[in-house]
C-alpha cells in the first residue's frame, strides 16, 4: 500500500485553507471521494469539515473502526450543528462546497442544517490544487507509466487474426489487471462512465458518443455508447489502443495505434502528422506557456496539412488537444483554443492529437509528460510508429 507522507497531506491541507481564508469562508466540506483521499489519504462515507486555521474534523457514517482525536459517528447532515457544537464552533455564515460534484439535494440538505450559510463552489479552486503535482505524486505517475509501456508490449502477442475489438479488449484488460491495474477508470464530469479503457477499430472510430472523450465509438449496449463495439479486426483497417494508466492511485494516459495488416499509405502519413504535433510542441512548451497556444500550434499543423476534416473526430469532433492527468483522468489544464490556464512547474499532462480516416479508422498516439523547469518530460516511453499486427 502506497502512503502519502504526512508532511504532504499538512501541506494539501494548508492550500485550502489558504483559499478559505482568500474567500472569507468560514468552513469548507468535502464531499467527494476522490478529494477526500486527496487530503486525508483514505476513503470513507462521510464528510470531510475543514477549518481556516485549525485541525479539520472528520464526520464518518461508514466504515466502522476509524479512530482519532477529530473523529465523529453520525447518521444525518441534521446532527451536524451537535457535534460542531461539540468542539465549541460556531456554524458557518459563508460555506465551500463542491458543487460541480455535489447533488442538488445533499447541498440543499446540508445548507438547511447548518441554518443557511451562504454557499460558495469550490469544486475549481481544489482542481487547480491538484493540477500541480508534488514529488510524490509525480513518482506514482512515472511508475504507472512505466508498467503501462510494459502492458502494451504485450500487444502484439494477444492479437489474433479474426479477432472482435471486445475479444482483444478482454484480453488486454485480464493482463492489465494482472499487472496491477486498480480496474477503475476515475473521471471528473457527469456522464463519464467508461471501462479500463477505449478500443476503436475501423469505422467505429466515426461513431459519435454522448461522452467528452477525444473520440468515441458506439459501444456494445445503449446503455453505455463508447468505445468498442464488436468490430472485427481486419485487414486494412486500425487498432487504437486508449487503455487506462491505472497501476498506482496517480494515473498516466498513453495511446498508441495498430494497422491490421496491410494499411493504405495515408494512414501512416497523417499517423506521422500526430508525431510531428507531439514533437513540435515538446519543443516549444515550458513552464508559462499559456495552454490555447499549444492547441493554436496543432491546429496550425492540421490546416498545413489539411487534415481538417479527420482531427479529433469526424462526425463529431473534439475541441481540445490534451488534459491534465493525476488522481482524475481529465485534471486541469485543458488545451483548447479558449484555454485561460497556463503550464506550471510541477503538471502532468497527457497530449493526444488524433485522427478519424473514413473506412480505416483512428491514428495517432498518446503521450503523458511532465512538465519540468526546462520543458516537458515525456514518461510514456513506447513505440509511437504505427506498429504491425
Amino acid at each position: 500500500m502506497i502512503s502519502t507522507p504526512k508532511e504532504e497531506l499538512t501541506d494539501r491541507l494548508r492550500k485550502v485553507q489558504q483559499i478559505m481564508i482568500e474567500l472569507q469562508a468560514d468552513a469548507c466540506i468535502i464531499t467527494t471521494s476522490v478529494n477526500r483521499f486527496y487530503l486525508n489519504d483514505f476513503i470513507f462515507d462521510g464528510y470531510l469539515y475543514i477549518l481556516p486555521e485549525s485541525d479539520p474534523l472528520i464526520f464518518i457514517k461508514r466504515p466502522l473502526g476509524i479512530e482519532g482525536q477529530h473523529v465523529e459517528y453520525f447518521r444525518k447532515p441534521e446532527q451536524l450543528p451537535e457535534m460542531l457544537s461539540k468542539y465549541n464552533l460556531s456554524l458557518p455564515r459563508r460555506l465551500l462546497l463542491e458543487a460541480d460534484a455535489l447533488s442538488y439535494s445533499t447541498a440543499v440538505r446540508l445548507q438547511t442544517a447548518l441554518n443557511m450559510p451562504e454557499l460558495i463552489n469550490a469544486s475549481q479552486k481544489l482542481r487547480e490544487i491538484r493540477a500541480v503535482k508534488s514529488n510524490f505524486e509525480i513518482q506514482q505517475i512515472r511508475e504507472s507509466a512505466k508498467i503501462h509501456a510494459e502492458v502494451y508490449s504485450q500487444i502484439r502477442s494477444i492479437y489474433q487474426p479474426g479477432m472482435t475489438d471486445i475479444e482483444f479488449q478482454i484480453e488486454l484488460e485480464y493482463r492489465m489487471r494482472k499487472a496491477g491495474s486498480l480496474g477503475i477508470f476515475r473521471s471528473f464530469g457527469e456522464n463519464m462512465d467508461i471501462y479500463m479503457g477505449s478500443i476503436l477499430a475501423g469505422n467505429n472510430a466515426q461513431t459519435p458518443s454522448p461522452y467528452d472523450y477525444a473520440l468515441g465509438g458506439g459501444g456494445i449496449t445503449p446503455l453505455l455508447p463508447l468505445g468498442a463495439n464488436g468490430t472485427p479486426l481486419k485487414e486494412g483497417t486500425t487498432l487504437m489502443v486508449d487503455m487506462a494508466g491505472n497501476y498506482r492511485p496517480y494515473m498516466d494516459d498513453m495511446t498508441r495505434t495498430f494497422a491490421i495488416g496491410k494499411v493504405p499509405k495515408i494512414a501512416y502519413q497523417v499517423h506521422q502528422v500526430s508525431i510531428d504535433i507531439h514533437d513540435e510542441i515538446r519543443e516549444t512548451a515550458k513552464p508559462g506557456t499559456p495552454c490555447a497556444d499549444l492547441y493554436l500550434l496543432a491546429e496550425r499543423k492540421i490546416k498545413e496539412n489539411q487534415l481538417e476534416p479527420y482531427f479529433m473526430g469526424t462526425v463529431q469532433q473534439a475541441k481540445f488537444i490534451g488534459h491534465g492527468v493525476g488522481l482524475e483522468i481529465n485534471e486541469p489544464p485543458v488545451l483548447t483554443r479558449r484555454s485561460k490556464e497556463i503550464l506550471q512547474p510541477g503538471m502532468a499532462i497527457a497530449l493526444e492529437p488524433k485522427f478519424v480516416l473514413p473506412d480505416i479508422g483512428a491514428v495517432g498516439i498518446e503521450n503523458t509528460y511532465i512538465v519540468n523547469e526546462n520543458g516537458l518530460e515525456k514518461i510514456t516511453l513506447f513505440e509511437e510508429a504505427l506498429i504491425s499486427l
